[in-house]
């Protein structure tokens, strides 16, 4: 599976995005998704960490809820760190609770088309097999630091 979205398209995303779900985190600091919302809690973004395991504890700054109908307000984007076969409830739980939702992210790795479908028939952005910590860097320029040329022209210092 090769998704192919425009840099144009994951700007506007990026940009529109406030509120994250973040499904699937850990609180173990050297797993991907806890540096992954640590990263974009440290950005513009309120994080809502999701994890049974972890449920009542606090991971950047917020509760970690057990479910995301547990959340119990609006966020713009469902961030998924979880296998393929746990997408579609996952898919479906996020439709139900969250009514307007606009991106429905799947980490690297992570595609599922049946639920991409079902959400984007509800009118929600969906991108599959990329992360969100990846594009922001790569597309606002702070990857350059890193050695790697982002084609992003910046006066930033």
């Amino acid at each position: 599976m090769n998704e192919s979205y425009s840099d144009s398209h994951l700007r506007r995303i990026l940009n529109r995005t406030r509120r994250i779900a973040v499904v699937g985190v850990s609180l173990n600091e050297v797993r991907p998704s806890y540096y992954v919302a640590r990263y974009l809690s440290l950005k513009k973004f309120q994080v809502f960490p999701v994890n049974p395991v972890y449920a009542g504890k606090t991971a950047f700054g917020r509760e970690v809820y057990a479910s995301l109908s547990d959340i119990g307000e609006e966020v713009d984007m469902v961030d998924i760190f979880r296998r393929p076969e746990h997408v579609p409830e996952v898919v479906d739980e996020a439709l139900e609770a969250f009514p307007k939702l606009q991106t429905i992210w799947m980490q690297i790795g992570v595609w599922h088309e049946e639920a991409a479908e079902k959400a984007r028939a509800r009118g929600v952005d969906v991108i599959m097999n990329r992360c969100p910590k990846i594009e922001y860097q790569r597309l606002f320029g702070e990857l350059r630091m890193g050695g790697f040329n982002t084609g992003v022209i910046s006066s930033k210092l």
